[in-house]
């Protein structure tokens, strides 16, 4: 057993020396030469919450059957954007890195995979925010929130996964980017995040069946219910059974198993495609 640990760090001993470096860069690169540097990666997501709440919670009263909506709505927010920014990021990630890799012989999934956690920092860094919005907002914690990190881990999986797979596609294939861009825009209003899932129950249970399909929903539902409130809708509320809700947990295990094969399957070939 001894020997078989030993064996396991010496193999991935010079891929975690090399995520280490390419996450310590990334995030002192995010910011350089902005005066601000770091607060940014605060100030970003609450004027995106400002102008949002101020629309759709003001405006619209699209929040008045939602307790605690300012949290509800900025837990979204933050779960989305750290989606959006792993994915966007993991497009142009292997294409960005092509001269290292004309230099460098090295795993090709530690570029993908130092996206997601420099990302991931960021989100850890934002939670911080949250928990104010909590205080503030005399949100109760229920022993559920300790299952938040299970939530966390599925978003971090399924989000890594479209990463691998848009990365390799985009080698050869430079439409992606756009085609990508296009996707996120629609997916954003077609996901619950502005708005309570149960407006859409109202109009239709099977298109609201059909949003939660997508593992990204049904996460940022589940962590509010977990971490908000559990008035929250839940994919096992919408499709009425317990055993429902293994579907987009195993979607996102199996889409992320897929992706890294394709991934793993391309990588010979990055440096001479890019």
């Amino acid at each position: 057993m001894k020997q078989t640990t030993e064996r396991l760090k010496a193999k991935y001993r010079y891929s975690t020396i090399l995520l280490k470096e390419l996450v310590k860069t990334d995030f002192k690169l995010r910011y350089q030469g902005s005066f601000l540097g770091y607060i940014w990666s605060l100030l970003k997501p609450l004027f995106m919450f400002g102008i949002l709440y101020l629309v759709f919670g003001v405006v619209f009263n699209a929040g008045a059957t939602i307790p605690h909506y300012p949290a509800y709505l900025l837990l979204g927010i933050l779960l989305w954007n750290y989606f959006t920014e792993v994915t966007n990021n993991g497009v142009t990630a292997i294409v960005g890195k092509g001269e290292l890799m004309r230099k460098l012989n090295f795993p090709k999934y530690v570029i993908v995979l130092a996206g997601s956690a420099s990302a991931l920092i960021n989100l850890l860094i934002n939670f911080a925010v949250l928990a104010i919005f909590l205080a503030i907002g005399g949100v109760d914690l229920h022993w559920s929130a300790l299952l938040l990190p299970l939530t966390l881990l599925q978003l971090f999986i399924f989000s890594l996964g479209v990463a691998f797979l848009l990365s390799a596609l985009y080698v050869r294939f430079r439409d992606i980017g756009y085609i990508w861009e296009i996707l996120m825009q629609a997916a954003f209003y077609f996901t619950p995040i502005l708005y309570p899932i149960t407006l859409v129950m109202e109009r239709s249970h099977d298109v609201a069946k059909l949003m939660m399909l997508n593992p990204a929903a049904q996460i940022i539902q589940d962590s509010r219910y977990l971490l908000v409130t559990h008035e929250a809708m839940t994919f096992e509320n919408i499709f009425g059974s317990g055993w429902f809700r293994l579907i987009p947990v195993a979607v996102t295990i199996l889409f992320a198993v897929m992706a890294a094969w394709y991934f793993r399957r391309q990588s010979p070939r990055f440096a001479e495609d890019i």
